[in-house]
């Protein structure tokens, strides 16, 4: 990777030489797979841009935005071009989109007013004026450093802006960009300490407020988020923006009713806008209003076609089906050459949930096949680096570890934690046991991969143990205290029940790290049989944090060490894991619930059989499954896609062979 680094950093000394032909020639005696590396794309178009081959030029700009659609400079690099050309209204569209993706770009923005300028427009775009006034006043590496971090360069943009405020403690764009990075590595309470003491510095600034609620909402610290937004709101209680943050925060506190007033409020003053439609939905869906949350889906597709969004929201509601009219119409728009990137992604997980409802598995798979790809191309994943996080786990959790550290942590019995993959039936067996009377069900609680990602963050000093090995280096004061700020604060969650759910299903990776601060909690394996839990995540666009689902191979790779690791903590700490699978569940119930009930010393209580006659707030995918008696329909859906999926099973490998199929 270094090497990489240093190869095209050479070649973009070569282009500011002037050296052209020079680049140009370096870049050809590159292997394929740097050539066509997003870097290798870059400069290609740049060096062509600038000896007017505009064909090739374009044709590298082509090839780049597949392989990295939302990279910003390829849009920017793609405004130049055009501009160059004359097409100045692809230009703009490219600088917007440059903009949008990487706002540090101050020559993205510069290039719009120039253009607005040339064709005599002096008004009506005094965001992206102030914008380049900022970006202008900005110190050079204050600039650098946000640049990097919205082009995924996290560590030396933290490097860049950690050394300037040293210089600059108190320089609030400083702390913002730090904030921003703290939160790309999931460290979401540095981010808030940063963005609450900017705001000491500077109180009046807006954005500062906004970026702080966004962390306070990421951090479920949904209350404090309220009062902030409510802040916003006496500033200017007229501002759509503001309302429609303070609408959302309503929502996620189960005000659901506010809520849709504020967006039926906000829909008053702009009635076409989709994003609002769309959220109002979502409302009404958590709440339990299927059919309303339809009319407001449907709404933001009628008034603004082309925001697809709202067509996945239909399909993710599970048991909607869309009218032929609707398919023509999605069909229709995919053929749009404005309809790229995440508008892409939701348009054909859509369109692969409606022919898989009319029984067209072919079709269904191509598009649930190409949203997936389309999506992966927006994200970063390494099946290699989940590997190895795996092989640290085995390596650094052993025996001797929990035997070092035994009932250390915070002694309390309340936290259930439900861990496995998405799509196992996690949703389902929280249903189950919050429909106890002694349970309440919470949500994916974020504070365990916190914690993770501070531990991890700290291993990367320098002198330090990786994480997990440094909890080696952890001190029975420290195991306490992680203990006890975690039943702290998932206080905000909980009523007076006295256990509680916490089901994030990527806890899993971390079951060694609860079990040290919370040696008493319990702890769930929700399983379900790999083809089937895998598929199933395949053809569902989580939301965030998935993003191993979105090709088979990965996902196959991702259940494989899954299960290695499960096997590991069986061993370390047996009988502290219980696995329950899905399976098992469907076939007998009953037995199941019993079963679960027992190992959380809880007494048997009927109402769990009948879990869909609990009323609460669903936010997860299943939210209408599960509110129907048990679901059978979905243990072998994947069938259908058999010959499609034969890279799931080469991945899987082995597990398969712990799998018998009937």
């Amino acid at each position: 990777m270094v090497e990489s680094r240093d190869t095209f950093e050479s070649i973009q000394q070569q282009i500011a030489t002037g050296d052209i032909p020079g680049a140009i020639a370096s870049l050809d005696s590159l292997d394929p797979a740097k050539r066509s590396s997003v870097e290798g794309l870059y400069l290609s178009a740049v060096c062509h841009r600038y000896l007017r081959n505009s064909a090739l030029s374009l044709e590298a700009l082509d090839q780049l935005q597949k392989v990295a659609p939302e990279y910003g400079r390829g849009h920017q690099e793609r405004g130049h071009l055009l501009r160059d050309m004359g097409r100045d209204e692809g230009a703009l569209q490219a600088y917007r989109q440059a903009c949008a993706h990487n706002p540090a770009l101050i020559a993205s923005w510069r290039a719009q007013l120039e253009i607005y300028k040339a064709r005599g427009v002096s008004t009506g775009h005094g965001h992206i004026a102030a914008q380049v006034d900022r970006l202008g006043k900005l110190p050079k590496p204050l600039l650098a450093s946000s640049d990097m971090l919205h082009e995924g360069r996290l560590l030396k943009a933290e490097q860049i802006c950690r050394s300037f405020m040293q210089k600059n403690p108190k320089n609030i764009e400083g702390m913002r960009i730090l904030a921003e990075i703290g939160v790309r590595f999931g460290v979401l309470d540095e981010a808030q300490f940063l963005l609450e003491s900017a705001i000491t510095f500077d109180p009046d600034d807006i954005q500062i407020r906004i970026d702080l609620i966004q962390v306070l909402r990421d951090r479920q610290r949904y209350e404090k988020a309220f009062e902030e937004t409510g802040k916003l709101l006496q500033m200017n209680p007229n501002n759509l923006q503001f309302q429609s943050l303070y609408a959302i925060l309503c929502m996620q506190l189960g005000d659901f009713d506010n809520a849709i007033n504020y967006f039926d409020r906000i829909i008053e003053r702009s009635p076409k806008d989709p994003i609002t439609h769309v959220s109002r939905g979502h409302a009404l869906k958590t709440k339990g209003d299927f059919s309303e949350a339809v009319r407001s889906y449907r709404k933001a597709s009628k008034n603004q076609p082309l925001h697809c969004e709202a067509y996945y929201a239909l399909s993710n509601l599970k048991t909607y089906r869309f009218s032929d009219e609707e398919v023509k119409a999605m069909q229709h728009i995919a053929n749009d050459a404005r309809v790229s990137g995440q508008n892409e992604v939701y348009l054909n997980f859509a369109l692969g949930k409606a022919f898989e409802d009319r029984k067209n598995f072919d079709l269904a798979f191509s598009h649930y096949a190409f949203g997936n790809s389309t999506k992966a191309a927006l994200v970063n994943y390494d099946s290699d680096n989940t590997t190895k996080q795996t092989q640290d786990q085995i390596d650094a959790c052993g025996k001797m570890l929990f035997e070092k550290f035994r009932n250390m942590g915070n002694g309390a019995a309340d936290p259930i934690f439900i861990v496995g993959l998405p799509r196992a039936g996690s949703t389902l067996l929280e249903q189950i046991l919050s429909s106890h009377s002694l349970v309440e069900g919470t949500a994916e609680l974020p504070d365990i991969l916190t914690l993770s990602g501070r531990l991890r963050r700290k291993g990367k000093r320098q002198g330090n143990k990786p994480y997990p090995h440094n909890l080696h280096d952890l001190d029975v004061k420290t195991l306490r205290r992680f203990g006890d700020d975690y039943m702290r604060d998932t206080e905000i969650h909980r009523t007076d029940t006295p256990f509680f759910i916490d089901k994030m299903p990527n806890n899993f990776r971390h079951i060694g790290l609860i079990k040290l601060i919370l040696p008493n909690a319990k702890i769930i394996d929700a399983r379900r049989h790999p083809m089937a839990c895998c598929f199933s995540g395949f053809k569902q666009l989580f939301g965030e944090g998935q993003f191993f689902t979105y090709s088979l191979e990965d996902i196959g790779r991702y259940y494989r060490d899954y299960v290695e690791l499960m096997d590991h903590w069986d061993r370390v700490l047996p009988d502290q894991v219980l696995l329950v699978q899905y399976e098992d569940v469907v076939a007998d119930l009953e037995s199941q619930v019993r079963r679960i009930l027992d190992y959380c010393n809880l007494p048997f209580e009927s109402a769990c059989l009948s879990f869909h006659k609990t009323e609460r707030a669903v936010r997860t995918p299943s939210s209408e499954q599960v509110r129907q008696p048990i679901y059978r329909e979905g243990l072998e859906q994947w069938r259908y896609f058999d010959h499609h999926l034969e890279p799931l099973r080469q991945a899987l490998g082995k597990v398969l062979e712990r799998c018998p199929l009937n």
